[in-house]
């Protein structure tokens, strides 16, 4: 069972009820975990940093990580994230975006990352990050939501296949490292 209260705009209080067995009695008892989905502030960063180097071990790619904490505070009027946060105040889970505008549609929402720490997975903890992001993206006026998924997780190909998202196996990626780049970098002959 999930129960959902809008508090604000801003903020989502979702109760999960997880059953587990007392030992001897082996009758199911329900046990209440509260989590918050809010908007981060920038006394999240260093948790939602963490998380940041959590998620590029699941993915793999720890190396790929180059943000720290002081840039994150130098570009925070940048950076925009949603986190789950538990009943003691422990950030396990975040969903990061920006506005975009695409040439072929308009004004879009962008969802860079979407995480939660492998022991709060399987309690819908994900769907509401997502969740709120959808909200944000129909309260901007925005025309659709995108992101990425890697191609080996599965899991969430087919949530997000489920809620009747567009899985493009068409477009790939490009990344253009900028401080990799000389003054002029595309030589025209």
């Amino acid at each position: 069972f999930t129960g959902v209260a809008a508090d604000s705009s801003d903020l989502v209080h979702l109760c999960i009820y997880e059953l587990f067995h007392v030992s001897a009695i082996n009758h199911p008892i329900k046990k209440l975990m509260s989590i918050t989905i809010r908007k981060a502030g920038q006394h999240d960063f260093p948790a939602i940093l963490s998380l940041i180097n959590e998620f590029a071990l699941f993915q793999k790619t720890p190396a790929k990580v180059t943000i720290t904490l002081e840039q994150m505070e130098k570009e925070k009027g940048f950076f925009q994230c949603f986190v789950a946060e538990t009943d003691q105040h422990t950030i396990i889970g975040f969903a990061s975006f920006f506005i975009a505008y695409y040439s072929w549609t308009g004004k879009a929402l962008y969802l860079d990352d979407l995480y939660v720490t492998e022991s709060y997975r399987n309690k819908k903890i994900g769907a509401q990050l997502l969740n709120a992001v959808i909200d944000l993206a129909k309260k901007e006026q925005c025309k659709k939501l995108r992101w990425q998924v890697s191609n080996w997780n599965e899991n969430a190909i087919g949530f997000y296949k489920k809620i009747g998202a567009t899985i493009d196996d068409v477009e790939i990626n490009c990344d253009l490292e900028l401080s990799n780049c000389h003054d002029k970098f595309i030589q025209i002959s």
